[in-house]
Formats: C-alpha cells, structure tokens, sequence
C-alpha cells in the first residue's frame, strides 16, 4: 500500500475528510517551499500537493500563474522541486506529497530518471494535468512501479466511459475539479458536486478528492460532507502572495487559513 493509500484508508476508518493542500515550489522563494510544507503539515494537511512551476500552466487561473512567474523568476528548476521533497522528509516521513505540473519539464529530464529521482526523494504522487489515459500506460507504470501513485483529473463534463478509463490508470486517488474552467475560476456548486462525485463513487472505488472552489471552512465542510476529501489551492497561493514580503506572518496566515478547514472537517466526524 502507497502511503497515500495508508493515509487515506486509514482516515476512512476514522469517518474523517483528508485535507490537501497545494502550493507552488519556489513561491515565494525557492529557500521557504520546505517550511512551508512543515507549516502546511502542522496545520492539518493530510497530503500536500507542491506545484511544479511551468511557464505555461494552461489549466491554472491567475492567482497560480503568477505563483509559476515568482518561482521560476527564482530559477526553480523540476530538479529542485525534487530535491525539495527530499529535504521535507529528512523530518516528516509520514506526510504524502504529491507532485503536480505539466509534462514538458517530465519529458525534457526524462520520463526515467524522472520516476528515479522522485521515488528517490520521497514523492508519493504525480499529478501531470496534461496527460490523458490514452497517453498514460507508458508512463503511468513509471510510478507504479515505484510505489508513486498517479493521480488523474476528473471534470464536470466527464463521461462515464471516460472516467472508467482514466480510474484504470489511477491510484490513490482521483481529483475532482469541481467547476468548469481554470483554477480560481468560479463559484462551486456543492449540489451539483455531491451528484457527480457520487456517481465518480458509483465506477471507482477510488477515493475522490475535489478541488477549485474551496476557500474557507465552510465551503470546506460542505464539499467534505459529498466528497473524501477537499483539495485547496488558489486561496492559499494567494495568500502567499500577499505576505511574501515577511515569511512569518506568511506561515501564520497559512495556518490561519487551514486549521480552521481542519476542525471544520474534523467537525463531519462527530
């Protein structure tokens, strides 16, 4: 079992909602990404997905791409996001980390030594927002074969065959983007989110983690109470870029915006 895997069984049998986090490495400085994950962790994140800057990040809104623009402004290389990780676990072996970018940093180091480098450093997951199913069983197995789970984007507008096939290829867990369009995007509807992702449910046995569209505890609680867990992104990067000028208030601010998430969604359990 992944260590994904191991934390999200292991919050099912609990009756409790995992929190995921993301950032992007290198914002605001490549030299704070490690004690930020720390901050994230201590504040109740389950997993933390840690972006992978990329100079064209398609599927991202403007809160992220400019989270992108200050990390790679810094010389924040797919070589260092790894490197990264690989210093976050030298104190935290427990907590799951998730890569999330897009293929052509992968492709240009090499699908290889790629998988080789992240298993190495303790990555526990990719998330490659750019590659379908029907391109995924050469590299797919990459990760699988290392104990990485690869985990697949789901939308809105997905149709039942496609979702089985994109569950095919995953494990972990499926993401759920609640809303159509780039992150940070729109409003969620929590309705419409609990259909969908119970019909996700009804095909896969894959837990489903939603994202886009949570910013506060509530929102957090109520996509928690249709979903296995919420993914929050656009609010926290944001928030990054409103303290980047003093790294302490920035931790602060961090743990400000999710420990409330955390009790909220502890709240479901009770």
């Amino acid at each position: 079992m992944s260590r994904i895997a191991g934390v999200l069984e292991n919050l099912r049998k609990q009756g409790r909602k995992a929190l995921i986090p993301y950032i992007t490495a290198g914002d605001p400085h490549p030299d704070q990404t490690v004690e930020l994950m720390h901050t994230l962790a201590a504040a109740g994140a389950d997993i933390i997905e840690l972006g992978v800057p990329f100079s064209d990040p398609m599927a991202d809104g403007p809160v992220i791409q400019l989270a992108c623009e200050r990390a790679l402004k810094h010389g924040t290389s797919l070589r260092q996001v790894i490197g990264m990780v690989k210093v976050f676990r030298e104190q935290d072996q427990s907590t799951p980390v998730v890569l999330m970018g897009y293929l052509n940093p992968m492709e240009a180091m090499g699908y290889e030594a790629f998988a080789d480098a992240a298993a190495d450093a303790g990555v526990d997951g990719i998330l490659t927002v750019d590659l379908p199913p029907e391109e995924a069983e050469d590299v797919a197995p990459l990760f699988t074969r290392r104990r990485m789970d690869p985990v697949f984007l789901l939308s809105p507008t997905t149709s039942d065959d496609r979702i089985r096939a994109i569950s095919e290829h995953s494990s972990g867990y499926v993401y759920y983007v609640s809303v159509k369009g780039v992150t940070g995007s729109a409003s969620i509807d929590v309705e419409e989110v609990g259909r969908k992702v119970a019909n996700v449910h009804r095909i896969t046995a894959l837990p489903v983690g939603v994202g886009f569209g949570i910013r506060d505890a509530e929102t957090a609680a109520a996509v928690g109470k249709v979903s296995d867990g919420v993914i929050v992104g656009s609010v926290l990067v944001d928030t990054i870029a409103h303290h980047q000028a003093d790294p302490s208030a920035l931790r602060q601010a961090l743990t400000d915006l999710l420990h409330p998430m955390r009790e909220a969604l502890d709240g479901l359990a009770s």
